[in-house]
């Protein structure tokens, strides 16, 4: 059982400027701030500064992270700190989406074609119950909390109260089951499924631990005892006193609701017929009535239908045009919100519901979709607004909504490591190249690495094959290079194959390089998108994982955001070298092993074979059912990198299949 109170457990107690960021953040939050900002550089411990201000509020918390990767990553840290509270992870279960849609001008129905992760529709499950169950929830989510859920209230009046000494029947608890959209299955007994055996009845739930299912026990009509165990091996683990079953999908009703939202959903249908008719549209009167009573039968029969989430407006009763349930609404009102990378993150959240729309107007024009399909959306970012209790607004680079909106700005600048933001050097354009080709040299004497930043693709390639000319080791970065051929070339970076990396955008890795010591910007002075002050900023911060770090930015005039990048840069500098002297620490470069792209590595040369030798038919099955156990097993482990990488594999041994 658990007390509800989130319990800290670290080996690190807080240091540098993190306990007074704590403090300020707590004080804010206990004063009612709505909005705070936390700006904190990189490499100063941001995810323990949250970490403290969630025990010491001690309340239900969602974290946003902008993709799965990073939400895996601060799902884990989290566990650590947290060992006893329920920390979930909920990001998008699909491992392939295509979504429905309809081409006009071509008369092309695209069918939803999707193939759903059942490892984290499982954790999606156990979050919502989580929130339902305790109050030490953390929950790191991605864009996907936005998105149109079934009703928290009607999901937590269908959860099915399990006791010893409770009076049901074998036969009410297998109907009850049924009700709740859990099928029967005596043979392949898997997530989402149950079996009956005399008088045992064993459940799979849709939220549960990996790999344990629940035993149910009967003496007459009565639950004699109710269990825990392995799955696989049949093993007892534990006893339970009780034991909350929810329902297997978010979008599952009541019996009297179902039936008036079928008769709605029919009535709707009439209306849109009797639409299309009077405008002659025939084509369209026919294909949405033998589309919606084919989906009303299969409701009717078995509880779901394919695309059964268009429906969810009607089936959770609630009016016409009115705003989706989501994540946010299983969450009580005093929850805290934080908004990780929140530069990135919140416009992110205001882009999700614009292409929805346009996709389901032709659906709906066309007669694949009632119009009640529009409230199965992504809220809008007013709408997300108002379900905002209080929110920590964290960024190295704060944009305008957090400057605007922020009651406070707390800022977390000192390093643990005493590392300073690097020295940065404005030079001229003229000579550029054959001067950065000196600081390479100077920098791969001392096995250091080097990052450049070009404008253009073709500036990258030109500049890539100059320097191989000068036997400089060299690559570079484009955005044809897909994802895990990018990790493929950081790893490399790190373990020394090459010297200088060349890219366009070297902001979207996320790289944390503690070997680069040395950032050149080319054309700095050409303002754009990529020469903003907030990728300037972000750019320079490549290099402060290094004791040795120094950007070097190649331009004729200082711009606006150069300048205001630089100042910023020489403040926190001389803030944190103010405390190092303070305090009497050296900065040290930090030592951080490459062990997880290592891992990724290796798979490339198993799965490639010996050079190029073509496997036969039997040899190819083989190693697609191997790289399939291992990608279900990543993804299990929340490494998405690797269960991406094994995914791509498996698409390109397909494809040689056909071939």
């Amino acid at each position: 059982m658990t007390d509800g109170v989130f319990h800290l457990k670290s080996a690190f107690a807080p240091t540098g400027d993190q306990p007074e960021a704590i403090d300020a953040l707590c004080r804010g939050l206990d004063a009612g701030m709505r909005y705070q900002t936390l700006l904190g550089v990189t490499g100063s411990g941001k995810t323990f500064t949250m970490a403290n201000v969630i025990a010491r509020q001690n309340r239900p918390t969602l974290i946003l992270e902008p993709n799965k990767t990073l939400a895996a990553q601060l799902c884990s840290e989290m566990r650590e700190f947290f060992p006893d509270a329920a920390v979930e992870f909920f990001v998008s279960y699909y491992d392939y989406y295509q979504p429905e849609a309809y081409i006009p001008g071509r008369d092309m129905y695209i069918e939803k074609d999707a193939s759903i992760n059942d490892e984290i529709d499982r954790l999606r499950h156990s979050a919502t119950a989580a929130l339902l169950e305790r109050r030490d929830v953390i929950i790191v989510a991605s864009v996907s909390c936005i998105y149109s859920l079934g009703d928290p209230l009607e999901y937590k009046n269908l959860m099915l109260s399990l006791r010893p000494g409770m009076e049901m029947s074998r036969e009410d608890l297998i109907k009850r089951l049924v009700s709740i959209q859990y099928e029967r299955s005596d043979l392949n007994f898997t997530r989402n499924k149950f079996r009956v055996r005399g008088d045992t009845v064993d459940i799979y739930p849709t939220g549960g631990k990996a790999d344990t299912a629940v035993r149910v026990e009967f003496f007459g009509d009565e639950i004699d005892r109710v269990c825990e165990f392995r799955t696989v091996t049949g093993q007892i683990l534990r006893e339970l006193h009780h034991f909350s079953l929810f329902p297997a999908t978010h979008y599952a009703v009541s019996q009297q609701k179902r039936e008036a939202a079928l008769a709605e959903i029919g009535a709707e249908m009439l209306d849109r017929v009797e639409f299309f008719k009077s405008q002659n549209l025939l084509l369209e009167a026919q294909r949405i009535e033998e589309r919606v009573k084919y989906d009303l039968e299969m409701l009717r029969e078995v509880g779901y239908c394919s695309g059964v989430e268009n429906y969810s407006r009607v089936l959770s009763g609630r009016p016409a045009g009115s705003t989706p349930y989501t994540l946010l609404d299983f969450f009580p009102k005093d929850y805290l919100l934080i908004v990780d990378e929140s530069h990135v993150m919140l416009p992110q959240v205001r882009g999700m519901s614009g292409g929805d729309t346009a996709r389901k107007k032709n659906l709906v024009d066309f007669g694949f979709r009632l119009p009640s399909a529009y409230d199965n959306r992504p809220l809008y970012f007013d709408e997300f607004e108002e379900r905002i209790h209080q929110a920590v607004l964290v960024s190295a680079t704060p944009a305008d909504f957090e400057k605007e909106h922020a009651e406070q700005v707390v800022e977390q600048i000192i390093r643990p490591t005493g590392l300073l933001d690097p020295e940065v050097d404005v030079r001229p354009i003229e000579g550029q190249v054959d001067d950065l080709l000196g600081e390479i040299r100077i920098r791969a004497a001392k096995g250091e690495r080097v990052l450049v930043t070009t404008l253009t693709k073709q500036m990258a390639e030109d500049l890539t094959s100059y320097l191989e000319e000068n036997d400089v080791r060299v690559r570079y970065i484009h955005f044809n290079v897909e994802t895990i051929e990018r990790m493929e070339i950081i790893r490399d970076l790190r373990l020394g194959k090459f010297d200088v990396l060349v890219g366009i955008n070297l902001l979207r890795e996320g790289l944390d390089l503690p070997e680069v010591s040395l950032v050149a910007i080319l054309d700095a002075d050409k303002e754009g998108f990529l020469r903003t002050e907030t990728s300037l900023i972000q750019t320079i911060g490549r290099a402060a994982r290094n004791a040795e770090g120094k950007v070097i930015m190649y331009a004729d005039t200082i711009t606006g955001s150069m300048k205001r990048a630089i100042d910023e840069t020489n403040r926190r500098r001389a803030i944190q070298d103010a405390y190092n002297k303070e305090h009497g620490i050296t900065p040290t470069t930090i030592v951080k092993g490459v062990r997880d792209i290592i891992e990724i590595g290796s798979l490339t040369e198993e799965s490639k074979g010996k050079g190029k030798k073509k496997l036969s038919a039997s040899a190819r099955e083989k190693l697609i059912e191997k790289l399939s156990a291992q990608m279900r097993e990543a993804a299990k482990r929340l490494d998405f990198e690797e269960a991406a990488y094994l995914r791509d594999k498996i698409k390109e041994l397909r494809e040689e299949e056909k071939a």
